[in-house]
């Protein structure tokens, strides 16, 4: 029996099937089921949502987000082997647990969901990045989650929540900012996986604006963003030549000079600039 449950330890329910981490799925397991739980903590009160989850492996977190009270879980599992481990947890928790099998970046999972909904996962290292950018730039906000509980590398969830004129401001910073509140709320080292992986995890945790923060069409603002970072070691009106022939009138007209460089400019100021390029 475990600390939260009456199911078996992880380690055991990894060894009766053999669930052995894959490098090429991105998986690194999560043992401790007391730390799973801090983590569905993290995400709220969960007694009323449904939580949608990716990659949730033998299911660690998954115990805990039951645990913890979930209305309902959706889990998307792209590994087969696991879902024998999973279909014991579903039948520990009648009516609670529904196992998606397939690849998260190719299931449309909303349509399985009833609001409000949470996302709460220890997302797989190779799809971490693409998914959370997915849910931050929908066809329509605000977007079908309340909130998002989210694990990834500590250098990534340094990225999401960083601001201008650090070196980890970037894409990933501006897109989040925009259009929700993002903080740190947990650090895991690395032995607290299995196997470990050679760089600190955290847990972020991200609320979504009812509108974005500063005005600006999405699409322009993640052409002139991605095109800025991509050559951040370049004043802007270098990196964003391609974007318009009048770049430096146009970054001035925003408030930007045309000698800055990409993370030297707030939030603020790349919204101003979209405007800008729209308008011209």
């Amino acid at each position: 029996m475990s600390a939260i449950d009456d199911l078996p330890p992880l380690r055991e329910v990894i060894a009766a099937h053999g669930l052995s981490a894959r490098k090429s799925l991105g998986q690194n397991f999560l043992l401790d089921l007391n730390l799973t739980a801090k983590i569905a903590r993290s995400a709220g009160d969960l007694t009323g949502a449904d939580v949608l989850e990716i990659g949730p492996g033998p299911g660690g977190l998954t115990r805990g987000l039951l645990a913890e009270g979930a209305r309902r879980v959706v889990a998307v599992e792209k590994d087969d082997r696991c879902l024998p481990a999973l279909a014991e947890i579903a039948a520990a928790y009648p009516g609670r647990l529904e196992i998606l099998s397939g690849d998260a970046l190719e299931i449309d999972v909303a349509r399985d969901l009833t609001p409000p909904v949470k996302i709460v996962a220890n997302l797989p290292y190779n799809v971490g990045t693409e998914l959370l950018t997915r849910w931050l730039d929908p066809p329509d906000w605000p977007p079908f989650w309340q909130t998002l509980t989210l694990m990834f590398q500590r250098e990534v969830a340094e990225r999401i929540t960083a601001g201008p004129g650090s070196k980890a401001y970037g894409r990933l910073s501006v897109l989040a900012a925009w259009r929700s509140d993002a903080r740190i709320v947990m650090d895991l080292p690395p032995s607290a996986f299995t196997p470990p992986p050679k760089v600190r995890s955290a847990v972020v945790h991200l609320t979504p604006l009812p509108e974005p923060r500063f005005p600006a069409n999405a699409k322009t603002l993640t052409r002139t963003v991605a095109a800025a970072f991509n050559q951040r070691r370049k004043m802007l009106r270098a990196a964003l030549k391609r974007l318009a022939p009048d770049i430096e009138d146009r970054l001035i007209a925003a408030g930007i000079a045309p000698t800055a460089r990409a993370e030297e400019v707030p939030l603020e100021a790349f919204c101003a600039l979209a405007r800008e390029l729209d308008a011209h």
